[in-house]
C-alpha cells in the first residue's frame, strides 16, 4: 500500500474527530445570536408596552404582540406609574439551542413614556 493512500485515510479520520468541535462552535454562535435577538426584542416590547400604557391601552397584550411569535409565549411586561409618565419593563425568555439546557435566563429592558392626558 502506498504512503499517499494511508495519509488520505488518516486525514479523513482526523477530520471526523474535528467535526464535533465545529458543530459546537457553530451552535455557540447561533446561541449568541439568539441572546442578542432576545435582548433586541425585549427592547421593542418595552417601548411598545410603554407607548400603549401611556395611551391607557392593553399594554401587556401589545407588549407580547411586539415580539416574534416564537418568543411571545415567554414574554411578559410590568408597569410602574411615575406620576406624569409610565415605565414598562419587559421580560423575554432566552431560548436555548442546546438540548436539555435552559439556563440562559431572561432578557430585561425598560422604557418610559409620558402619559397622554
Amino acid at each position: 500500500m502506498s504512503s499517499g493512500r494511508r495519509d488520505r485515510g488518516q486525514v479523513a479520520v482526523e477530520y471526523l474527530g474535528f467535526i464535533p468541535i465545529l458543530i459546537l462552535v457553530a451552535l455557540a454562535g447561533v446561541q449568541l445570536g439568539l441572546i442578542a435577538f432576545a435582548a433586541q426584542q425585549a427592547g421593542t416590547a418595552a417601548r411598545t408596552g410603554a407607548r400603549s400604557a401611556s395611551l391607557e391601552q392593553d399594554y401587556q397584550q401589545d407588549c407580547r404582540n411586539a415580539v416574534s411569535s416564537f418568543l411571545a409565549s415567554g414574554t411578559s411586561c410590568s408597569r410602574a406609574d411615575l406620576g406624569d409618565s409610565v415605565q414598562v419593563t419587559s421580560t423575554v425568555h432566552i431560548p436555548s439551542v442546546f438540548p436539555g439546557y435552559d439556563g440562559f435566563g431572561d432578557a430585561h429592558k425598560t422604557a418610559t413614556m409620558p402619559l397622554d392626558h
